[in-house]
């Protein structure tokens, strides 16, 4: 049975109503120490990450769980804010939806961590682990390292550069991976090994 997109968006944002509940949770026993990595890491550039990233794979995680053909749409709205617009499917023949979140960027962090806000209500934080010197992918994680994503400017990424940047999410910063899950980006990627499962075949 369909579910129509008013009660859609009344369960996405019961759902997200957990997000600040995991970050208190995190935020009630100290946070890991910062990595080696995570130090000695630039500042990032805030412009350049401007743009179209797809998630190439992540953590799965309530709010993002089961969709395909990820992508978010970054944009710089004034002094450390930035608009970001989170587009999804739920199955390749489903149609496109959308998420409109708003962000702040610590200019202190070196602009790697952002606070959000979903709906305007519901606030959490994230942090820019790294970026390619092109800016060509990023790793971005979440306080105690349950989940992360690995996103590029690109739908496809190679094999090898993708299990390389697991990788460094697990041994540079501390990442578990053993659930991340590649993200579909075309159809022909949904049921193969290593990629997330859709919530609509």
């Amino acid at each position: 049975m369909s579910v129509n997109r008013p009660l859609r968006a009344v369960l996405l944002l019961s759902t997200l109503s957990l997000l600040p509940a995991c970050a208190f949770r995190h935020e009630a026993k100290p946070s890991p120490a910062p990595t080696t990595a995570e130090r000695a890491g630039p500042a990032i550039d805030l412009q350049r990450f401007m743009g179209t990233w797809y998630v190439i794979g992540r953590v799965p995680n309530p709010v993002e769980r089961g969709h395909v053909a990820s992508v978010n749409e970054y944009r710089l709205r004034g002094d450390q804010k930035v608009a970001i617009t989170y587009r999804y499917r739920n199955g390749f023949s489903e149609p496109q939806e959308e998420l409109t979140v708003r962000a702040s960027v610590d200019e202190d962090s070196g602009n790697h961590n952002w606070r959000t806000w979903f709906y305007k209500i519901v606030p959490t934080h994230t942090r820019v682990l790294e970026v390619a010197p092109d800016y060509s992918w990023a790793l971005v994680g979440y306080p105690g390292r349950e989940m992360a994503w690995i996103f590029a400017r690109q739908p496809d990424m190679d094999k090898d550069l993708y299990k390389e940047l697991a990788t460094r999410l697990r041994d540079e910063y501390g990442v578990n991976t053993d659930k991340l899950k590649r993200v579909p980006q075309h159809r022909e990627q949904v049921d193969r090994l290593g990629y997330e499962v859709p919530n609509v075949r």
